[in-house]
């Protein structure tokens, strides 16, 4: 086992088998004294009698600071496998059984005290999490034993010397992060970022909340319910809110349910496919609704090359000519030179396109980042350089993608609100979120953590990145690999014109009462389990016979 730069390691893992002494808990007051300064700092002082004496390997007795329970663990003699000098570390000697949830984080200085001058004090300091693997930390050259045992130096007093340890236990940030609190935004367990972004927008999240549902109905089997409740534990829940239930009442009429409600309008657009006849007088239009815009990310450098190649006219000729209805091959008749059309009909000429006749207020772009690849057989992920902004003008080029029959009134400027990212390969990866809810500040939604971002972050990071750009000197290949694979999949964009409408404000008003009622309880039972079990390490069980 190497030392570390700072001069402290782990010591051991506990798979290692460290031997424990006896030693009871150590009450201020006994041969050590530990002094609290606040409930999670203090200081305690071990006097190591007989030193010149003691064994190879010695513990102090345990004592308590910041609720956690310790023990300062030294080698007298040195650790002749790793040096001659005095060896001393900090054990919490609870860690190699405690959950890694609950391992103690701290800062921790370990002083060798000078009784003759205290400003010659030996002083080292080091940070750590305890856990299972790592129960121990501390300093295998804590100081020269030569110079210990020279009785002028001040460290030896008769034949003891004192061990003082000030620890400073912290929040593992890792674990006591507060979503609610840094963010003002709850965060979910699982399915985060589909989640987020429809909470995000109020509208739907009112619009689950009127969803009819009986005081009978349960979460894990009713999905208006389920969204009920996760809605309305995202919005005034103080802790991580869980999925479980959700996801297990996916089975129950999820497409009914949707059609009940005006909700599906939000995202309803509609379509004009056209085909049109080259040497004939014949068109055929239709009329189509979307959900969303699949969009190719694969030959386009940005979202609006990509939606002219979605309206891209093509013509149908040669083996992929038209079948017309009630039109023929076209003769010409060599006595009266005219063209007359032949029955039954056959194969024309003709263009076909599609075009947008009008757009939903709440904008979905899936961006199609995963292919099938024919010469490989396999599907692939396109992690190609692709653009999108925060601002979308779907009438740019002077409507160039909008239909003779589109509403030229409204104004088609979108402002985006969700980025949903795909990290990983074709095979899996990890999905998290960008949203910004009042269309300015940026959020990260990452499972249970969610943190302030930035519009590189966001935006920039998210366009992926060309196979073929040439590496710069110094660059991290980590970092680049990570740029590739982390890339936008799917774009939300609302109507500027209908921002306040979508993003309208949602109170408890707008819950039924018999679902607040249920949900209030239930948050109070839960916040009263957890407490409960943080403060089961202040309590034991003693059985008295």
């Amino acid at each position: 086992m190497e030392d570390s730069a700072d001069g402290y390691q782990p010591l051991c893992q506990a798979s290692e088998g460290i031997e424990v002494e006896a030693s009871s808990f150590q009450e201020p007051g006994s041969s050590g004294d530990a002094r609290p300064h606040d409930e999670f700092h203090g200081t305690w002082e071990w006097k190591v009698n007989n030193f010149t004496t003691a064994s190879d390997k010695i513990y102090s007795d345990k004592f308590e600071i910041g609720t956690y329970i310790w023990r300062i663990l030294m080698w007298p003699r040195g650790r002749k496998e790793r040096s001659p000098d005095l060896a001393v570390y900090l054990d919490a000697s609870e860690a190699q059984y405690t959950p890694l949830h609950m391992s103690p984080k701290a800062v921790f200085t370990l002083t060798l005290v000078n009784h003759l001058d205290p400003a010659s004090n030996v002083n080292r300091e080091a940070p750590h999490t305890f856990t299972p693997t790592e129960s121990d930390w501390g300093f295998v050259s804590f100081h020269s034993l030569d110079a210990i045992l020279n009785p002028r130096n001040g460290f030896l007093d008769g034949d003891s010397i004192t061990i003082r340890v000030e620890i400073q236990v912290q929040k593992d940030e890792r674990f006591a992060y507060d979503s609610r609190k840094e963010t003002g935004h709850g965060a979910t367990c699982y399915m985060n970022s589909l989640l987020q972004y429809l909470y995000h927008i109020a509208y739907f999240r009112k619009a689950v909340y009127h969803m009819p549902t009986l005081e009978s109905d349960e979460a894990s089997k009713n999905l208006p319910m389920g969204l009920q409740s996760v809605f309305y534990k995202l919005q005034y829940s103080k802790t991580c809110v869980s999925t479980k239930d959700l996801t297990k009442s996916f089975g129950w009429g999820t497409y009914d349910a949707f059609m009940q409600h005006d909700v599906q309008e939000l995202n309803r657009g509609h379509t004009y496919s056209f085909i049109e006849c080259l040497n004939v007088e014949y068109k055929s239009t239709r009329k189509e609704s979307f959900m969303d815009l699949q969009l190719d990310v694969k030959g386009c450098k940005n979202i609006y090359d990509s939606l002219i190649k979605y309206c891209e006219v093509e013509i149908m000729d040669g083996p992929n000519q038209y079948k017309a209805e009630g039109h023929g091959m076209h003769v010409k008749d060599a006595r009266k030179g005219v063209l007359f059309a032949s029955f039954p009909p056959v194969l024309q000429d003709a263009r076909k396109g599609v075009l947008f006749e009008s757009f939903p207020p709440v904008l979905q772009v899936q961006l199609k980042r995963f292919d099938y690849d024919f010469q490989r057989d396999a599907m692939v992920k396109i992690n190609n350089r692709y653009e999108f902004f925060e601002t979308l003008d779907l009438d740019f080029e002077n409507g160039a993608c909008l239909s003779p029959n589109c509403d030229r009134s409204v104004r088609n400027m979108y402002r985006l609100h969700s980025v949903l990212v795909h990290s990983g390969g074709v095979h899996g990866g990890h999905y998290y979120a960008f949203i910004r809810p009042d269309g300015k500040q940026w959020f990260k939604f990452d499972d249970d953590r969610v943190t302030i971002a930035d519009k590189e972050k966001a935006m920039d990071e998210q366009f992926g990145m060309d196979d073929d750009l040439p590496l710069r000197s110094g660059y991290n290949m980590h970092s680049m690999k990570e740029a590739k694979c982390s890339n936008a999949y799917m774009l939300v964009y609302v109507r500027e014109s209908d921002w306040d409408r979508i993003m309208c404000p949602v109170t408890k008003d707008d819950i039924q009462e018999h679902l607040k009622d249920r949900l209030e309880q239930e948050q109070l039972e839960k916040e009263m389990r957890q407490k409960e079990k943080q403060e089961a390490h202040l309590f034991c069980t003693l059985k008295v016979f």
